[in-house]
């Protein structure tokens, strides 16, 4: 077998960063609205192609973005290595990845740090893997996509009933092992904690609205005046999936939150979200000052949530409600799958710890058996003591 480059191998083992050139930049068609430049600006024609082949799969804009990324990071690493997109082989896939971060002492949550997450890798590798999949098919680029898959993995998923047992099949070479993780929700004590270090009343409103009705970040942050029934208790947003408007249920006093911070910052212009910046002329608050908030939160009680964990939350808190039934909490979350629901009731150490304080508290139990059995019987198979 022969022996890595020098570059190649100083890219697996994280010794050099991949230049910080490219970009992906805001199109100007509806076919194409987001685009992937290189140093100079110049739109890489290769990837707008397939971009435009995804949208016309009627996937959304945001995925469309995400794709862009996925190939930016795998063209910085073909620019690193001075290979060309039609030229790559095995070798540059696997100068792509690099180490998984730790994980917060508090939340228990992963922390990111220099590396990449497993998942973060694996959405990768598919969009590259799709990228020369879509030009494989029209003849161009290298003969062998440079992305390996595995044919048992295909397989095993193809034409399954969802009520079958799932085939166990092998990775793919260069996939790394993703850990099935459970969604992690704030608990109580630390929702409290995160909470009260919201200091105005937008804040205290917006994150109300989250973990009482499990709407997805941007889904909220584009609620305008209009999208909210106080007589129903409900928001409209538009759905991040089928992007069509759907109710979303929100608590009592969320709404007493959100009608303090209307009533505090005033009633925002014609078609201005609700939810807007606090300094300078109002501007719609975007997702990443949003998610500034939670990290300045965060960053005082040492602690990593997100966004997106409050409508894991959200999501908890409403399936282990005895009463509720699980396709009531699937239709108020919007999943397409109660597969996804059902991962809501699985039950965390952490929620244990009052049961598990009163069972150690509480003095072993000798065992017993029924007068029925003779003691000499019992002595033979259980051994003495029992």
């Amino acid at each position: 077998m022969h022996e890595a480059p020098s570059i190649h191998r100083d890219l697996i083992d994280g010794r050099v960063r991949l230049p910080r050139v490219g970009a992906v930049v805001a199109g100007e068609t509806p076919s194409l609205p987001w685009l992937v430049v290189d140093a100079a600006g110049r739109e890489i024609e290769p990837v707008s192609n397939y971009l435009r082949d995804l949208l016309l799969g009627d996937v959304s804009p945001l995925t469309c973005r995400s794709y862009g990324f996925d190939l930016l990071r795998w063209h910085r690493v073909l620019w690193a290595l001075d290979v060309d997109w039609e030229q790559a082989t095995e070798a540059e896939t696997a100068a792509g990845g690099y180490r998984a971060g730790s994980v917060n002492p508090k939340t228990g949550k992963p922390m990111l740090r220099a590396g990449y997450a497993p998942t973060t890798i694996a959405h990768n590798l598919s969009a590259v893997y799709g990228f020369y999949s879509f030009h494989l098919h029209f003849g161009r680029g290298p003969l062998v996509n440079p992305v390996p898959e595995s044919r048992a993995r295909r397989a095993a998923l193809a034409h399954r009933s969802p009520i079958e047992t799932r085939a166990v099949h092998r990775r793919a070479r260069l996939r790394p092992k993703v850990p099935a993780r459970q969604p992690r929700a704030l608990p109580e004590g630390q929702w409290d904690e995160l909470f009260a270090q919201m200091r105005c009343a937008r804040d205290r409103a917006l994150l109300s609205c989250y973990v009482s009705s499990g709407a997805r970040a941007s889904e909220l942050l584009g609620v305008g005046l209009g999208d909210i029934d106080w007589t129903k208790g409900q928001l409209w947003v538009i759905s991040k999936g089928t992007r069509a408007r759907q109710p979303v249920p929100v608590s009592p006093e969320a709404l007493a939150y959100l009608a303090a911070y209307l009533d505090e910052a005033g009633l925002p212009p014609d078609a201005m979200p609700v939810w807007r910046t606090r300094r300078g002329d109002p501007r719609p608050l975007t997702y990443w000052a949003a998610r500034r908030i939670i990290q300045r939160a965060d960053e005082a009680i040492g602690m990593n949530w997100t966004l997106h964990d409050l409508r894991h939350t959200a999501a908890t808190r409403l399936a282990r409600d005895p009463e509720l039934t699980l396709v009531e909490v699937q239709s108020i979350l919007r999943h397409a799958h109660i597969s996804t629901t059902d991962l809501y009731t699985v039950v965390g150490l952490d929620d244990l710890v009052d049961k598990l304080a009163e069972h150690y508290a509480r003095p072993v139990q000798t065992p017993t058996w029924p007068q029925r059995y003779d003691a000499a019987d019992v002595e033979a198979v259980f051994g003495a003591g029992q």
